[in-house]
């Protein structure tokens, strides 16, 4: 299991940053075009706060929130508490609580996946999906400004074009989505910026955004199973 120290750490400044991302819908958008999930089953890797789940749930047959992190289980059970549609389970990628070829989409953003050394991940994803259905990684694209400078000057040792690679080599398609997070002031720009990256770049992206928006990419890595794969 991989920690999550922002939103471990920090849950309730998460959440502001859950509500200022992608204001459009423009990563939806793009998902639902790669997959629909209406009428399906959704299971989405760690949900976190299950911040998420009500969105799948509107057209989805079922959703199953998979979380490590107790106190965030217990938080997204209470979120979605009045929706018959959707449980969430303790769990992690590499150890999804699910039978074989019970899931269409699985959905995993922001969360566990990082490239190298998530294979068990991906497997796991597999082996729960049914033929036809698919696993979907979201993760931030750190090689578009501001933010993606801003990720790498944080970590020094992760290399955006190493992970694309990666991902190409499992069989996924890529595509970038841009989006825009829209904070509703700047203390609370000031705060989610505060629990992304060190002192020193959370400062630098402070005084760097004069304003309350940001412009983000995201990349979306699409891996299909296919009809009649089995695993041996």
């Amino acid at each position: 299991m991989i920690s999550s120290p922002n939103i471990w750490h920090w849950p309730a400044v998460y959440e502001e940053e859950n509500r200022a991302q992608d204001t459009r819908g423009a990563v939806y958008a793009a998902l639902r075009e790669s997959i629909d999930w209406a009428g399906r089953d959704v299971v989405d890797v760690g949900c976190g706060s299950g911040y998420h789940l009500p969105m799948f749930a509107r057209t989805a047959h079922t959703v199953t929130g998979v979380e490590p992190h107790p106190p965030l289980v217990a938080a997204a059970r209470r979120r979605v508490q009045d929706l018959s549609t959707v449980t969430v389970v303790p769990g992690s990628a590499a150890d999804v609580p699910l039978p074989d070829g019970s899931a269409d989409l699985v959905h995993a953003r922001t969360a566990y996946f990082f490239g190298p050394g998530c294979g068990a991940g991906i497997l796991e994803a597999m082996r729960v999906l049914r033929p036809g259905g698919a696993l979907a990684v979201i993760d931030l694209d750190a090689t578009a400004h501001p933010y993606g400078e801003w990720m790498r000057a944080d970590l020094p040792h992760y290399d955006p074009a190493v992970v694309e690679a990666f991902f190409r080599a499992q069989g996924f398609d890529l595509q970038r989505v841009d989006t825009e997070w829209e904070f509703p002031d700047r203390a609370a720009l000031a705060r989610v910026l505060g629990i992304e990256f060190g002192p020193d770049v959370a400062a630098r992206a402070i005084r760097e955004t004069p304003g309350t928006t940001l412009t983000v990419r995201y990349r979306l890595h699409i891996r299909s199973k296919p009809a009649g794969f089995e695993l041996h």
